[in-house]
């Protein structure tokens, strides 16, 4: 391109030069463009190498936090022991009905060691052994060369223990504070609260209630349980159990109108401030778990079932001359009187014979439904864990129902038995055990009507008389009348029955002029002393033992002694032949 006569080059044909040269540098002409292949090829780099970096990030925050823990774990043992300990828990208290103190938390500490500061594990194991030598050597050498950030080595240490260890001057040892639950009164009521484990947490009774209720309130849990009165009760089964040589003792007492329980007592039992040091079976709380055919005391519930009929009163009378013979069972009297007897006369005497023939009277499936009414079918709705539920025939036949008459075929509880027996003299109402403590007025506790006031009056005329002039006669107490009856039942054993392993109990009431408890004593496998002339049935044994516990408890439970009293049916004593 000419201008002014001169040649100028052409742009296309001559780079521009200075800072648009920098700045925008132009490809040549002759430039190949990219292909699709290199194209795909240069994509395929940018991916891995961005897989790569967040491979390479991500390592870098796990090395980081490992070095982080590896650093610092010495300043808090709890958050790499996380998984290894569980944290402790602070407990309500437990006090009785007075508020005196069952179960309480004190501070106490606990020894752990980190076993990667253990300088000499074999050395450091034998010098903790020389001053707690109820640890085992073995086990501290496998600890303490564990190499982990936390072990266990003894849980609540005392005081001067505590200063022994630290007196050794080791690294890699330490303590941690921990709540222990105390027991103040031993084996008192073991039972009845139960025990909890090595972090605190209920395990049975009462404990176990206080985890896994609703009840969230603040301040000490009011048991039913008066502290004195249980005492009374397991210190004279204790004493009776090694005078009849008996396997075990159960005594429970009850508040008829409110179904609070005042003393439960199963013996043997055990300290619930080593609850492991104690035998399987001295854990078993007889009381509620333990469900027993209970003989001849079911007497007074087969009888309460045919007076509330209405059909049959006691006027009515039944042949007790021969036993009664039904398939290949034999159903006979042990103080057989071979006669004709009033209904009053078979319950003071206690026959089977006119027992059985009473309820085929009443029919099976009335005698069943009232049973059932009194709750003597189901399992108690209490608050320990340990409630037996009731063994019932798998078919409910007329053989069945005249066994069960008189307390053979069907296992209950204790529990269950004295509760039924509270609505038998309370005028009729059904009663709820509880072992919390019931606070307003006994009416509110109040169930539901299970027999009239009549036949609740008739009954404790029934029981009275079994005390004043039949087999309870050993169970009677001045100015504290008893009523009660008397059973004796052989134990079931492999499908059949030992007769030389009984099972004696003594069901009650006191007073009889104004029922306020009901109550229950039992013996497993009590023998005869010379004291009972060769005899071990419950009139010998359950019998007194309860005059005994009545003596003691009744002026604590603040009831006042009667000079006389006359029973609400005196037809019932009418009705007896001289």
């Amino acid at each position: 391109m000419k201008i002014g006569g001169r040649q100028t080059p052409s742009t296309g044909s001559m780079p521009r030069l200075g800072h648009d040269l920098i700045a925008r540098p132009q490809l040549a002409s002759n430039t190949r463009e990219k292909t699709p292949e290199v194209k795909r090829s240069d994509s395929r780099r940018r991916r891995i190498m961005l897989t790569v970096l967040c491979f390479a990030a991500a390592f870098s925050i796990v090395t980081g936090r490992l070095m982080t823990l590896g650093l610092f774990a010495g300043g808090d043992v709890r958050h790499v022991a996380a998984a290894e300990v569980r944290e402790p828990v602070q407990r309500r208290d437990i006090v009785d009905r007075n508020g005196e103190v069952m179960a309480t938390d004190i501070i106490t500490a606990s020894l752990y060691a980190d076993a990667r500061k253990v300088l000499d594990p074999r050395e450091t194991a034998r010098q903790i052994f020389s001053v707690l030598p109820d640890l085992e050597l073995t086990m501290l050498e496998e600890r303490l060369a564990s190499g982990r950030a936390f072990v266990w080595l003894k849980r609540d240490v005392t005081p001067r223990e505590q200063q022994a260890v630290h007196n050794l001057g080791q690294p890699g040892l330490g303590f941690r504070r921990e709540q222990k639950r105390v027991y103040p009164n031993g084996n008192t009521a073991s039972h009845v609260l139960g025990s909890v484990d090595v972090d605190n947490r209920g395990t049975a009774g009462m404990e176990y209630y206080i985890d896994n209720s609703d009840d969230l309130a603040d301040g000490a849990l009011e048991l039913s349980i008066d502290l004195r009165v249980q005492h009374a009760v397991r210190t004279e089964l204790a004493a009776a159990m090694e005078e009849f040589s008996a396997k075990a003792a159960i005594g429970v007492v009850m508040d008829v109108t409110t179904g609070e329980v005042v003393a439960s007592v199963s013996l043997p039992d055990f300290d619930p401030n080593d609850p492991m040091g104690s035998p399987t079976r001295s854990r078993f709380n007889a009381a509620t778990l333990g469900v027993y055919e209970m003989g001849s005391t079911f007497k007074a519930f087969s009888v309460a079932a045919a007076l509330d009929s209405g059909r049959i009163n006691l006027s009515t009378s039944y042949d007790a001359r021969e036993p009664i013979r039904v398939s290949r069972f034999t159903i006979s009297d042990y103080h057989a009187q071979k006669r004709y007897l009033s209904v009053p006369e078979l319950f003071m005497h206690s026959s089977n014979i006119g027992t059985a023939k009473m309820v085929l009277d009443l029919g099976r499936e009335e005698h069943r439904g009232f049973l059932g009414r009194l709750g003597l079918l189901t399992r108690a709705e209490i608050e320990l864990p340990e409630a037996g539920r009731p063994l019932l025939p798998d078919r409910w036949t007329d053989v069945s129902a005249m066994t069960i008459s008189y307390g053979h075929g069907l296992s209950v509880s204790p529990l269950n038995v004295v509760a039924a027996n509270a609505t038998l003299v309370n005028g009729g109402l059904s009663v709820r055990p509880t072992f919390l403590r019931r606070r307003g007025l006994r009416e509110d506790a109040a169930g539901e009507r299970v027999m009239s006031q009549t036949t609740s009056d008739a009954m404790r005329a029934l029981l009275r008389l079994v005390v004043e002039q039949g087999t309870g006669r050993n169970a009677d107490v001045m100015g504290y009348p008893v009523m009660g009856k008397t059973g004796t039942a052989e134990k079931a054993v492999n499908g059949g029955y030992a007769k030389r392993a009984l099972l004696t109990s003594f069901l009650s009431a006191f007073p009889a002029n104004d029922p306020r408890y009901s109550m229950l004593v039992v013996f497993d496998e009590p023998q005869a002393t010379p004291e009972t002339y060769g005899y071990a049935t419950a009139g010998w044994n359950a019998a007194p033992v309860t005059s005994r516990v009545v003596r003691r408890i009744a002026p604590i439970l603040g009831l006042r002694p009667v000079d006389t009293w006359d029973a609400p049916i005196q037809a019932a004593s009418l009705l007896v032949s001289e």
